[in-house]
């Protein structure tokens, strides 16, 4: 890497899809010996503040609220204050290098550097592009994307577009095949995720679907994220269910339950798909609904084209879920074809290509 690129600076949203590709980006970074800094807004400060390595800045952002004159004002003013916030932080401390991971609250940042003329890269891991790139992208040279699928760019820009994978947790990356079960002898050991903001429908839903799966004789074990609040009354549900089973709240050592798992349940955020299809765990993935762009809808039907998973839409858990599970149990051989073809992707060069792809960047005259 670039030994003139000394200080790099990553500004991410604060949704753990965001924050969790920032914080492997960084810790890539700092491996290398460089001064890496992360700016993010108090969602994504929640999520590092156990991050002991890297420094960790608050920014000031909203989203805009188009449908209220008066929050529409006030998310613009707050946005204001960001960017004058951001404008300040990198006159005083100011990178080499602007790493913008999507999200609302990345945008001030980028948009500071832009103006203070600091090189900028973006990085989009959805089959979509979001709001925030989309609106930075005539500004900048680059973008880093996962897919080379990326829907939303216009064709001016995309001779911006650089695919280097998914940015995912080295230790995912580094994994070893995870599951090495015999699904004619084993239970279906069942993760069931909700994504960094958890998945209350999951919690209200599912646990119905698992009780007729063991009324059906299916051999289960469930390991389930969950909102807080559900804790007990789950706890209690599937005691009295009489199986083995694990619930826990949102936690960034996913890959303690990845070790466990032979089948995920999972909302559809990119970086938790991505992991999933690297570690070779089979899965079924129900997008948000209400996510942006339904960008969520369209990572699931990307993976599920592929053969990495099943997909089904959340208006269908109900009368959907059993049947598949039950499918999924009586023939076995199903999940094998999906690891099978997991097994021919990874992601496992993607800090080698960025390392590349930095050093042609800032060889070039910004």
């Amino acid at each position: 890497m670039n030994n003139n690129l000394k200080k790099i600076l990553i500004a991410t949203g604060g949704t753990g899809g965001h924050i969790f590709p920032a914080l492997s980006l960084a810790n890539h970074f700092a491996e290398k010996k460089k001064i890496v800094e992360i700016i993010s807004d108090k969602r994504g400060i929640n999520f590092l503040k156990n991050s002991t390595k890297i420094k960790v800045i608050t920014t000031i952002s909203s989203i805009l609220f188009k449908d209220n004159l008066i929050k529409l004002l006030l998310s613009l003013l707050t946005n204001v204050f960001g960017l004058i916030h951001s404008f300040f932080y990198l006159i005083f401390n100011r990178p080499n290098i602007v790493f913008g991971m999507g999200g609302y609250s990345s945008f001030p940042t980028c948009a500071a550097a832009i103006i203070l003329k600091i090189p900028v890269i973006l990085y989009e891991n959805n089959l979509h592009i979001g709001k925030s790139n989309r609106y930075l992208l005539p500004f900048v040279k680059k973008i880093f994307v996962s897919y080379q699928e990326l829907e939303g760019i216009s064709a001016k820009h995309k001779i911006k577009i650089v695919k280097i994978g998914n940015i995912i947790r080295s230790e995912i990356l580094n994994m070893k095949t995870v599951n090495k079960f015999n699904y004619n002898e084993e239970n279906l050991n069942i993760l069931i995720l909700g994504g960094s903001q958890a998945a209350q429908i999951f919690g209200d839903k599912i646990p119905l679907i698992i009780e007729k799966c063991v009324k059906s004789k299916i051999q289960l074990k469930i390991f389930q994220q969950c909102l807080p609040k559900q804790s007990e009354f789950l706890n209690n549900f599937y005691r009295k269910l009489n199986i083995e089973f694990e619930v826990f709240n949102f936690t960034t050592n996913v890959t303690h339950y990845f070790l466990k798992s032979n089948l995920a349940i999972t909302r559809s955020g990119s970086s938790m798909l991505a992991e999933l299809t690297n570690a070779k765990i089979p899965f079924i993935s129900i997008p948000l609904p209400s996510s942006a762009d339904n960008h969520q809808l369209k990572n699931a039907t990307f993976y599920a084209n592929k053969g990495f998973s099943y997909l089904i839409e959340e208006k269908d858990l109900e009368s959907k879920l059993f049947n598949l599970i039950e499918k999924l149990n009586q023939d076995t051989s199903l999940l094998d074809q999906i690891k099978t073809k997991q097994g021919q992707y990874s992601d496992k060069t993607v800090f080698k290509n960025i390392d590349e792809e930095i050093n042609k960047f800032t060889n070039e005259k910004y």
